[in-house]
């Protein structure tokens, strides 16, 4: 089956999970579907969207090339991307999942894409991205008792830390 083309792709989602799809954009330098955090939220959807994105023939997104998260404080969001392959079909998708910086949660992928469980604590440690559902979400990079989340445009570096000195270059 040849690669789909973005709007194929986005068809395809919408065909089954179209409540969950809150807009696309084809002409981004990185065209992407946007999810409604909201309704991602409710029990598993957002992880059957993501099961039917690996599994359906289709689509058969079998890699999670990256999972990240960027802050955008002034739209009050922590936005998590994913980045999904077909190494069968050579075609791409880029979800994102805008969420409240207050308590940005949404349900772990791991299940779905053995990688994300990397992924998702980097995101964590580093954003304070909830994934709801992980096994073991633990910092990764910070130490256990670091205070805050180095990653958020909000975040003040300590002046020290366990009497250490920050020395600022």
């Amino acid at each position: 089956m040849p690669a789909l083309t973005f709007e194929q792709i986005v068809a395809t989602l919408k065909s089954e999970h179209g409540d969950l799809i809150a807009g696309e954009d084809a002409a981004s330098t990185m065209p992407h579907v946007l999810i409604d955090p909201v309704k991602a939220q409710s029990g598993n959807r957002f992880v059957e969207l993501t099961t039917f994105c690996r599994d359906d023939p289709r689509l058969s997104f079998d890699l999670l090339n990256c999972l990240s998260a960027v802050d955008y404080p002034d739209r009050d969001v922590i936005e998590v991307v994913y980045m999904l392959d077909s190494t069968s079909h050579k075609h791409r998708l880029v979800l994102k999942a805008p969420l409240s910086r207050k308590e940005p949660e949404i349900p772990t992928v791991e299940n779905v894409w053995r990688t994300a469980d990397w992924h998702e604590r980097e995101a964590y440690d580093l954003l304070g991205v909830r994934f709801r559902g992980h096994h073991n979400l633990v910092r990764i990079l910070c130490a256990e008792d670091w205070e805050g989340h180095p990653l958020r445009k909000d975040y003040v570096i300590p002046e020290e830390y366990h009497g250490i000195k920050n020395v600022v270059y």
